[in-house]
């Protein structure tokens, strides 16, 4: 069964946060609270919004989908993001990475989204194994950018002062 998260799926969508992120080798780097993810999903104005896949025997939480919306300038119309697609170890292979993804795209067709994106770990080869299996066209030309720490702070340092003129660059 898949269902939109709700406030008291908070804690368990933190405890597959931290098992996604053990899986992609960067458990260091899962520093959400669960207060964080409370604003973020549940807030005044939400950032983002998760699904939940149960067990259809069970009822047991097995994994859940993160997603936001974007904009395209190239269409002039709304997209999605998926940030999280996790399914536990235990579950994989029975239908819930495929009812999840199937969900978030019936979403994006009831929306006018004309876009379903998100980023895979070029070394994750079961997940692009399926990903592919459903028809996704990889991008290969394209490459991530990241600013953060102490280079975004940096740049953020030179920013103009409202009213002053851009320099360089």
């Amino acid at each position: 069964m898949i269902r939109s998260a709700t406030l008291d799926d908070v804690p368990e969508i933190r405890t597959m946060i931290r098992e996604l992120a053990a899986y992609e080798r960067a458990e260091e780097q899962a520093r959400a609270t669960a207060e964080q993810l409370r604003e973020a999903l549940f807030g005044e104005h939400p950032a983002a919004f998760a699904l939940i896949a149960e067990d259809d025997d069970t009822g047991e939480t097995v994994g859940y989908a993160l997603w936001f919306p974007r904009f395209s300038t190239w269409t002039g119309t709304r997209g999605m993001h998926l940030e999280d697609l996790y399914v536990r170890p235990q579950a994989r292979g029975s239908g819930h990475g495929k009812a999840l993804l199937a969900t978030l795209a019936a979403t994006c067709r009831r929306s006018g989204y004309d876009r379903f994106e998100w980023w895979v770990l070029s070394w994750n080869t079961p997940a692009i194994d399926f990903y592919t299996s459903l028809g996704v066209e990889l991008l290969d030309e394209w490459k991530v950018c990241r600013l953060s720490g102490g280079p975004l702070v940096e740049l953020a340092a030179q920013a103009p002062r409202a009213g002053e003129p851009a320099r360089g660059g």
